[in-house]
């Protein structure tokens, strides 16, 4: 196959960004925020990387450089895709963590204070 060292980087790099993702949101739980936005940052890079591989084939396409659409290739776009989700669902997970924490902590001081 012509690309397949760039398809398995998107499948890499696609994987790279699920796992900090969910990283991410597991530290987000607990209440470590900046170890989860150092985390999503990582995914970040990770999924540029990806998509600037995929916008490469993307365009050589456009200018006429046909590929075989294999198993492998149709594996990586779902790879990216998957990555891209969780990505987006976590950032709005650890929103939702956030505010989680800080009204344990209002509701806790309200205790205390009684």
């Amino acid at each position: 196959m012509q690309n397949e060292m760039e398809i398995m980087e998107i499948i890499a790099n696609g994987g790279d960004a699920r796992s900090s993702c969910l990283k991410a949101v597991r530290c987000a739980r607990s209440g470590q925020f900046e170890e989860a936005e150092e985390l999503l940052k990582r995914a970040e890079e990770s999924l540029e990387k990806a998509h600037n591989i995929q916008t490469k084939l993307i365009q050589a396409e456009i200018r006429g450089e046909r590929n075989e659409i294999t198993l492998l290739m149709v594996h990586a776009q779902d790879h990216l895709m998957n990555a891209i989700t969780v990505k987006d669902l976590v950032v709005e997970m650890i929103a939702e963590s956030k505010k989680r924490i800080e009204l344990e902590e209002k509701v806790k001081g309200m205790i205390i204070n009684g």
